[in-house]
């Protein structure tokens, strides 16, 4: 069982809507932090107890967490925080986080097991065909879907980096829909 709480699982768990989650978080009634992108998390004890206060039925049964995993990996902060965000608030619940180098990107792969990457291969640290290679090398990462994003390429990168295990390719700036349309596509949601 997950010890914190994205704001959608915290108001499924406690069955109010995400803007009372948020109202309760800003009005200092449940302690919760802030991730780099910017995404609230409330820990366990903190939204039990505050159930407890109010007298909301705390659940006892195991929610079962199928959610995808999506790792977005930019050094833009704002294209991180836009393709996060409207991640985040997909119908699907995506359980989202972001890296913003390779060495980060590395470090999230093997902890956090994303289902999908959507990969910018345009950062000062990180070789985009690299990044594909050794996902899809590796036995336990292997079935890693991975969407690349770049401003800076043609149709003969595209084949190279489909080459290198990508599974999709496409330019920035590209439109939310389209893009999460792909992403549920791929995960098999469609």
């Amino acid at each position: 069982m997950d010890d914190i709480f994205t704001v959608f699982k915290a108001s499924k768990y406690c069955k109010v809507s995400s803007i009372t989650i948020i109202n309760w978080i800003e009005a200092g009634h449940i302690n919760a932090y802030k991730t780099v992108g910017g995404h609230r998390r409330i820990k366990r004890p903190d939204l039990e107890g505050f159930m407890r206060k109010q007298g909301i039925p705390i659940p006892n049964v195991e929610m079962e967490d199928k959610r995808k995993r999506i790792l977005v990996v930019d050094d833009d902060p704002i294209i991180v925080e836009s393709l996060v965000q409207a991640l985040e608030e997909d119908e699907y619940d995506y359980d989202v986080i972001s890296a913003s180098d390779g060495f980060e990107a590395g470090l999230q792969v093997n902890h956090f097991h994303p289902h999908l990457i959507i990969l910018d291969i345009m950062m000062p640290d990180i070789k985009g065909n690299e990044v594909c290679r050794k996902v899809k090398s590796n036995e336990l990462t292997r079935d890693t879907k991975i969407i690349v994003l770049s401003a800076y390429l043609d149709e003969e990168k595209f084949k190279e980096m489909k080459a290198h295990g990508a599974d999709v390719c496409f330019s920035k700036p590209l439109p939310l829909p389209q893009l999460k349309e792909e992403v549920a596509r791929l995960l098999e949601l469609k």
